[in-house]
């Protein structure tokens, strides 16, 4: 016989399936379910009140981090507040420039990885997973000026030092990395060394580093025209027996979604099996409202996902955000805090999904038989009962974990 708690509050919220223009129908609950969420039982005394409270997703909620609030100058006020905000609305981050070839040796031997320990550092004290970006970039204009002044063999062997310097360094801390960033449209190594140089890249890094899953990354896959390129593109370097450990795609936006096209490009992904990230997340747009549905559409259509294991924004607050020269206009317009840290529609919403909608937060009282069962998303959660409290961690892909704390009580 099931038996089930019989409860007085829950509040585990989902929304969306995978149709319409936008999130607005609220059609991803079943897939959300599906793929997003397990039964926790618990064995406590006939009658007990049982209390729930999620404390961390596994799935990926995070950002990238600027090195200058964590090294540079920024005023103490605004490094207390975007620490805070940092800490209190993601589980995982990158660094956005602090570990990139140009910024870790800046001029040939002068290997420094200081900042980017910093930053490393602050996030396993608090919490926060950690993703490698990058090893490699290829395109032109951010390779250092003593790279390409360099010969071919020397060249070679430099680009080997780096793979295995860099992944040594951070070996058993940093669980995957980008490994040759926006490969589909920068080839200055391809172009110096051949084609075969990339296999190598793969090579070295697996080698520095074996349990570390190396990632693919590029832009305008779902917000561009270059699926089709990138799917074939992937299929070469499988077929080459490489080891891609994961797929990420930037999410780079203007202006309004196409949801459509985000799914077609999450769906086509996903043959490879592989884990797909959504490695870099903002708008463009000066319409708040548009933004925080594009992110709304976006984040719902990607947590429903089976093949997304999570999202990262390029950044949160407009006085740190790559978006911030003439080009694209005021960071305002993509950021979801603003300079003077009000919250934007887009933040208001972000926080509605991930910790509203998408968070376990339970109470009630087990049946006769002392059982109680909660649906929770996958994650760290917080069990209280009269007598006794547990925390335990529930992993995707087991759809039911018993927890008996009689013995404790």
């Amino acid at each position: 016989m099931k038996t089930l708690c019989i409860f007085f509050m829950c509040a585990i919220m989902i929304v969306g399936r995978t149709s319409g223009l936008s999130a607005d129908n609220d059609e991803f609950d079943e897939a959300i379910r599906t793929h997003r969420m397990g039964t926790l039982v618990i064995r406590t005394a006939p009658g007990a009140t049982v209390k729930v409270r999620q404390l961390q997703h596994e799935f990926w909620f995070g950002t990238c981090i600027a090195q200058r609030i964590f090294t540079g100058t920024t005023p103490q006020k605004d490094k207390k507040k975007y620490l805070e905000i940092l800490k209190n609305n993601f589980n995982s981050a990158v660094h956005e420039n602090a570990m990139k070839w140009y910024s870790t040796e800046r001029n040939r031997g002068g290997i420094d990885y200081r900042n980017a320990d910093v930053m490393l550092k602050w996030c396993e004290d608090n919490g926060l997973r950690m993703r490698g970006h990058c090893v490699y970039w290829a395109v032109d204009e951010f390779i250092q000026d003593w790279i390409k002044k360099l010969d071919d063999t020397t060249l070679h062997s430099v680009l080997e030092h780096r793979a295995t310097g860099l992944l040594t360094h951070y070996k058993g801390r940093i669980p995957e990395y980008d490994i040759n960033n926006e490969m589909i449209h920068g080839d200055y190594f391809a172009r110096r060394l051949g084609n075969d140089i990339r296999a190598d890249m793969f090579r070295w890094c697996k080698k520095a580093d074996p349990g570390a899953l190396l990632y693919v990354n590029d832009y305008s896959i779902m917000s561009g025209d270059d699926l089709d390129k990138y799917e074939l593109h992937i299929q070469a370097l499988l077929d080459a027996g490489l080891p891609v450990g994961g797929i990420g795609i930037q999410g780079h936006f203007r202006e309004r979604v196409d949801t459509a096209k985000v799914r077609r490009a999450l769906d086509r992904l996903s043959r490879f099996d592989l884990p797909i990230k959504i490695t870099e997340f903002d708008i463009l747009t000066l319409d708040e409202d548009v933004k925080a549905q594009g992110l709304k559409d976006v984040y719902s259509i990607c947590f429903a996902h089976p093949s997304v294991d999570g999202i990262l924004m390029w950044g949160f607050w407009a006085g740190s955000h790559w978006r911030s020269s003439e080009r694209w206009g005021t960071p305002e317009y993509t950021a979801l805090w603003d300079k003077d840290w009000n919250p934007t529609p887009a933040a208001i919403m972000y926080r509605d999904l991930v910790f509203r909608r998408w968070w376990t937060d339970f109470a009630g009282v087990a049946d006769d038989e002392g059982i109680c069962e909660v649906d929770v998303f996958y994650g760290r959660h917080r069990i209280v009962t009269d007598k006794s409290e547990r925390t335990v961690a529930f992993p995707s892909g087991e759809k039911r974990m018993v927890v008996d704390l009689r013995n404790a009580e």
